[in-house]
């Protein structure tokens, strides 16, 4: 059977690192309330002149690398992001022409931060179709563009960065085992940004009643968020006839470590089965998962034949879980 493998992973922050006793500066906040209710102690930050693509491509090019693959191998390039350099075109083009991708076929996935995972799964079955063979896989966000920086709630919580992994059609039983995407639109006022869309164009009024940032109503997201990564790994693992005690690496959204705390405790886990790096960068939505993963990889913590669980939630809301073997 044909499978998509992980054979490069990438991962690139902006050097600009804003920690927490940086926000005690900027709104009514402190160190030891951020960290208590997030995990977080610092996140990076994008500077003047660098994009989504920017760094969606500085990920690719070390994705690529480690794969051995050139750049007009690439049949496909899939880009998650709520935050592309612009409505259209997709950032996912832009990033194909910094690669000198000519074969590649180019677009963008919005699922928040589900967004990578949802990206992995399209692939997947583009392989499984026999239609592509080598494929780009990025989830890329600068999220400090669209936070509220005097809204205390959001915008301790979110970072910039860019992970991405290159995927290639291979037989054998290692790959992606199964994907599992959802979504219920029904709660989409709980966590989106309310203008720049169609609903709510630029204007005057836009800007005075600051709805071109992000809006989040935490809590509500918080419980949600536990019991849908919850179901979804469960899910993943019962399809491919598994227990959790079977899971080598769980690799799920950084969102908050509580939320992961709690996930862990319900899927029995203990803390070297979970990879944890929101401390160091924040939420950064559909960046997440693929900057966990190539730390992970680059650090030694995957070896061939781990069983992998990567989890994630967003605003959609929507949420995923995929099963891989390394």
């Amino acid at each position: 059977m044909r499978r998509s493998r992980i054979t490069g992973t990438g991962s690139a922050v902006p050097e600009k690192i804003l920690t927490n006793v940086d926000l005690e500066k900027i709104v009514d906040t402190t160190d030891e309330w951020i960290t208590t209710r997030t995990g977080m102690k610092e996140r990076h930050i994008a500077a003047e002149g660098e994009y989504t693509s920017t760094l969606a491509t500085r990920a690719a090019r070390q994705a690529m690398e480690m794969a051995g693959v050139a750049p007009d191998e690439l049949d496909l390039i899939v880009l998650a992001s709520v935050t592309p350099d612009f409505p259209f075109p997709a950032t996912a083009c832009i990033v194909q022409h910094n690669l000198g991708a000519v074969n590649a076929a180019a677009f963008d996935i919005s699922a928040a931060c589900s967004g990578f995972l949802y990206g992995l799964s399209v692939v997947d079955n583009f392989m499984k179709a026999g239609s592509v063979k080598k494929a780009l896989v990025i989830g890329a966000e600068v999220l400090s563009r669209i936070v509220d920086w005097t809204d205390r709630n959001t915008c301790v919580l979110f970072g910039d960065g860019a992970g991405a992994v290159v995927l290639e059609s291979a037989e054998g039983d290692r790959g992606i085992l199964s994907t599992h995407i959802h979504s219920d639109g029904s709660y989409w006022e709980l966590l989106n940004q309310p203008a720049c869309g169609s609903r709510n164009p630029a204007s005057q009024k836009i800007i005075d009643e600051r709805l071109m940032f992000l809006r989040m109503q935490g809590n509500d997201v918080f419980k949600l968020a536990v019991r849908a990564m919850e179901d979804a790994a469960l899910e993943a693992l019962a399809a491919n006839n598994l227990q959790t005690t079977d899971i080598d690496l769980f690799i799920p959204h950084q969102a908050n470590r509580r939320i992961i705390d709690a996930i862990g405790k319900r899927l029995k886990l203990n803390e070297e089965q979970v990879c944890v790096n929101l401390e160091r960068y924040g939420n950064t939505s559909a960046a997440s998962i693929p900057i966990a993963l190539d730390e992970a990889n680059r650090a030694g913590r995957i070896t061939d034949e781990n069983v992998i669980v990567l989890d994630a939630f967003g605003g959609g809301l929507t949420w995923a879980a995929i099963l891989l073997r390394w």
